[in-house]
């Protein structure tokens, strides 16, 4: 694909094809094809091929777009509520890991590793405002420091996508997690 920008309406079917493909994967795993993600688009497959010459680049690019949406929804929780904006976020992002483990289970078969820590990384001035907001609102303890909620965050992620860990497993964990930030 050309470096130009994308045409209004190539850029919507771009949009369409991968939140169909992310839809298509999550429910249907490594059975899912192009044809499916195509059909579910609602557009034809040569469509898709001329945005994602491989199912590959399209694997990566569900994984981009979650690592989009996640720096705005970061962003957007800066300007919320300081006492529950750290909460919200480490909970969206242990849902979306737990949630797109079919995604990154096809891109491993591809040779394609794919972890959370790098995401998360590129979040961590993001995630220290949340921190120092959530700490000047008296909801996380002042002593908790950034490195220590980036490990915990990573790992509880990484749990979720590679342990496949059930709804109630992952509440449980961020019951307890969250009661260790705080006061």
């Amino acid at each position: 694909m050309s470096s130009k920008p994308l045409r209004a309406d190539a850029r919507r079917n771009r949009e369409r094809i991968l939140a169909a493909a992310e839809e298509v994967f999550v429910s249907r795993g490594a059975a899912a094809s192009t044809e499916d993600v195509a059909a579910r688009a609602g557009v034809a497959i040569g469509t898709v091929f001329r945005h994602f010459p491989t199912k590959r680049n399209l694997l990566s690019a569900i994984v981009k777009d979650l690592l989009a949406r996640l720096t705005r929804e970061v962003t957007e929780l800066a300007d919320g509520d300081p006492a529950t904006a750290l909460f919200d976020f480490f909970t969206r992002v242990v849902e979306q890991a737990a949630a797109k483990r079919a995604v990154v289970e096809l891109l491993a078969r591809r040779g394609v590793e794919v972890g959370v820590a790098d995401p998360v990384s590129t979040l961590r001035d993001a995630i220290g405002v949340l921190l120092e907001r959530a700490q000047r609102a008296g909801a996380v303890r002042a002593e908790v420091r950034l490195d220590e909620v980036m490990a915990l965050l990573t790992a509880a992620a990484q749990g979720a996508l590679q342990g496949d860990w059930t709804a109630d497993l992952r509440r449980r964990t961020l019951e307890v997690i969250f009661t260790g930030l705080r006061p």
